[in-house]
């Protein structure tokens, strides 16, 4: 199964180049049996103290999640690659939004502040001259005017190794207009806000006093207090039938046949939420962690012990894209399908360039105690 991680936009200049990015980097033998051995030994680095009881009073459209030392990462069949080796960790409590952020949300920033997002300026070519083979021509100025990546359908099928099949650089896509020039948001306000890159989210949880969640913080709220379930609702896809997510159904990447009752994104809180309170902790659109993005996180994590609110590598770094610096994103969007990627599990964990926003990609805020 293809690894299906998210396509750098901007850095790529447009789907039709983008490069094949499936492979991830694998972890050394030895380097797998020092961090099982860590794990055997157990999580004596971390602090043994009681859960913090939630604060009195909740911030509007925020859930309490208890402070817990839970098992990071995946060892399960399908799991790919950079979810191992499983790890133990432990984060004090905090605040999260029960929602990804909202077009009305998003719209209520945007007038207070006048922001202009990364989709709505031109690219920088001498900036993303770096981030690109080197001897990269560069393109026309009028391909690098202010634009996003769009998921398009396919008319047949196509090799999954190749994102250009279903990606396309859309000049005018953004936040306003999710497919680009004609497209609006009129009648969408309460779906999450896509096309927002790394920044974007920085720039908007800093305006809400509130910050974007580490990678450690975002995966144990999404299992919601459930031990090594693959859903964040539990082992079970669909349980007695019924749509736990937002996901693609169908054939990917040809036809959605929103048999869960969505072809592209769904109005928050139109799934039940987990239990912690928060919607869409699997589906629907990606989600913006604080952490950069290492491919071998998790294995460099693991023989340190127990680690104790973790905040992520120091530096990104990616085999598979060593040019592009990237952020983790998590949760899986309304285009995971696990004959492309099952994403929307907690563990799941994918990279993408700071400056790239697309049409599955959001986020939601945190705010510590």
């Amino acid at each position: 199964m293809p690894s299906a991680r998210p396509v750098s936009t901007r850095a790529v200049l447009g789907a039709q180049t983008a490069r094949t990015i499936s492979g991830m980097s694998s972890t050394t033998a030895s380097g797998l049996l020092r961090a099982w051995a860590v794990l055997a030994l157990g999580c004596a680095s971390c602090s043994d103290q009681s859960h913090a009881s939630a604060p009195d009073s909740a911030p509007p459209g925020m859930r309490w999640i208890p402070g817990a030392e839970f098992t990071m990462g995946s060892a399960a069949q399908g799991a790919h690659p950079n979810e191992a080796p499983e790890h133990r960790v432990r984060v004090d409590g905090f605040w999260m939004d029960e929602c990804a952020v909202t077009n009305a949300e998003f719209a209520r920033f945007v007038d207070a502040t006048k922001y202009v997002t990364v989709a709505e300026k031109a690219v920088d070519w001498e900036q993303m001259s770096k981030t690109v083979e080197p001897g990269t021509p560069k393109p026309p100025d009028e391909a690098l005017a202010p634009g996003s990546l769009v998921y398009t359908p396919t008319k047949e099928t196509v090799p999954l190794d190749n994102l250009s099949g279903w990606w396309r650089w859309q000049l005018g896509a953004d936040w306003r207009h999710p497919e680009g020039p004609g497209s609006a948001i009129v009648g969408r306000e309460m779906h999450p806000v896509v096309h927002i890159a790394w920044d974007d989210a920085v720039a908007y949880a800093a305006w809400a006093e509130k910050r974007l969640p580490t990678e450690a913080e975002w995966e144990h709220a999404a299992r919601g207090g459930l031990v090594g379930k693959r859903y964040a609702w539990g082992d079970e896809f669909r349980p007695g039938g019924k749509a736990m997510a937002n996901t693609y159904t169908g054939t990917f990447p040809m036809k959605d046949t929103a048999e869960d009752g969505y072809a592209g994104t769904a109005p928050v809180k139109s799934f039940p939420p987990n239990a912690y309170g928060l919607y869409d902790m699997g589906g629907n659109v990606w989600n913006w962690c604080s952490d950069w993005f290492r491919s071998d996180a998790h294995a460099l994590a693991a023989p340190e012990g127990c680690g104790q609110n973790p905040s992520g590598p120091r530096e990104s770094w990616d085999a598979s894209d060593p040019l592009s610096p990237k952020r983790v994103i998590k949760g899986g969007s309304y285009l995971c399908n696990p004959s492309y990627c099952e994403s929307y599990r907690p563990s799941a964990r994918r990279g993408t360039p700071p400056d790239t926003g697309s049409t599955h990609v959001g986020f939601r805020c945190v705010k510590s105690r």
